[in-house]
């Protein structure tokens, strides 16, 4: 039976819904929500939203506030390197995100998702977003963030890593990259480890994994192998 995709508006956030079979049984089964990097597109990780469908997941990817079909007409000047309001701006783009994340889930959920089994993930940009939503959305019982960071550099009292007593029970999979000069893994890393003893009675529902040989553009095998280890947590919690 071929993947389905099938582009969709949920809540207003330009999305894109990638499943096999009917979409009935696969909202049924788990629902993962899926984002991108800093300036890309629901549609530049289909291929990754189509492993987790090959797992029996609906997987949705959505275009971030101010990319994808709802870009900003100056977005080249507003994330230039040069920028000195790029870490506010970019932040900005993050919380508006996420943000969005508890009326898409209403949405998904009026479409017959099952409240008890919806997830996130996100690569880059899309773990800062996966971070962030996990402290706006109770009904996130899994998630997976990929080269992204709970902390932000900005001293807001939005970042994530400034409230760890808020993510148990959340089944977390952070993975990072040992070269990555653009999100640099101890962050997360440093996280996890606060994160351990609030997870003493559900240790298995918290893992830190970095791969050591990889920059922020990851080894392609390294990043097969990361998607393979998302889908496989994926599945494991919200089956």
């Amino acid at each position: 039976m071929s993947l389905q995709r099938v582009p969709l508006s949920l809540a207003g956030a330009p999305a894109l819904a990638v499943h096999r079979g009917p979409r009935e049984e696969a909202l049924r089964r788990g629902t993962v929500l899926f984002f991108h990097g800093l300036g890309g597109s629901k549609e530049v990780n289909e291929r990754e939203l189509g492993v987790f469908a090959d797992r029996g997941l609906f997987a949705v990817g959505l275009d971030a506030v101010g990319q994808g079909e709802r870009r900003y007409p100056d977005f080249e000047a507003r994330f230039a390197h040069g920028n000195p309001r790029l870490e506010e701006e970019f932040l900005q783009v993050v919380q508006a995100t996420a943000n969005e994340v508890p009326a898409v889930l209403d949405a998904l959920v009026s479409l017959g998702a099952d409240p008890e089994r919806l997830g996130i993930s996100g690569v880059s940009q899309g773990g800062f977003i996966t971070y962030r939503a996990l402290l706006l959305d109770r009904r996130l019982r899994a998630a997976v963030a990929l080269l992204g960071s709970p902390e932000w550099a900005l001293p807001l009292p939005e970042s994530p890593h400034l409230h760890p007593e808020r993510f148990f029970p959340v089944a977390l999979l952070s993975q990072t990259a040992g070269l990555d000069d653009v999100v640099h893994p101890r962050l997360a890393r440093s996280f996890h480890e606060r994160l351990e003893p609030l997870y003493a009675q559900a240790p298995e529902r918290l893992r830190y994994r970095e791969f050591p040989l990889s920059g922020h553009m990851m080894r392609p095998e390294d990043w097969d192998e990361a998607i393979r280890d998302a889908a496989d947590w994926l599945i494991r919690f919200l089956s």
